[in-house]
């Protein structure tokens, strides 16, 4: 399997996630399936379907987080050094050049991504479209609307 990139904090936010659903979200699906049991004839028994239908959630995400983990390539931005080109982990000023608005995206993992604390996947498009681009530089996107311009203002390893 490929390595997963991850940046130190998505690194932290998996762990955590892990030791939540081993700790807290295990014991508490395996009381709900006892007590759904305690209830008598269970091929009539919602509550137990549900229970057993939410342990095997939480049993399938406790393996893909520890898969995930265990093919992580973790890396710091803090301890980059790309000469100011945009790579994973950067942190990176645009501008959109046909409004003129500036954002700012760090380009994470898949799992960290969440675009309302500008955080966007390696595998978006606008991320691709950055990779490997210097402040200056003119990054196309295939955006549904078409195609967008972006000028790289800046690049930071934070």
């Amino acid at each position: 399997m490929n390595k997963i990139p991850l940046t130190v904090r998505g690194a932290e936010q998996l762990r955590a996630e892990l030791q939540r659903l081993r700790s807290v979200e295990r014991p508490n699906v395996i009381a709900a399936i006892a007590e759904a049991r305690s209830h008598g004839d269970l091929s009539e028994n919602a509550e137990y379907d549900a229970a057993k239908e939410r342990q095997s959630f939480i049993e399938g995400r406790i393996a893909e987080v520890e898969s995930k983990l265990s093919h992580a390539q973790i890396i710091d931005p803090a301890q980059l050094d790309a000469d100011g080109r945009c790579v994973f982990g950067a942190t990176v000023d645009l501008e959109d050049l046909e409004s003129g608005d500036s954002v700012t995206y760090q380009i994470v993992g898949d799992d960290e991504a969440d675009i309302k604390l500008g955080k966007i996947s390696i595998g978006s498009p606008i991320s691709r479209a950055l990779i490997g681009k210097y402040a200056g530089d003119v990054a196309e996107v295939q955006a549904p609307g078409g195609i967008r311009e972006y000028e790289v203002l800046d690049v930071k390893y934070i």
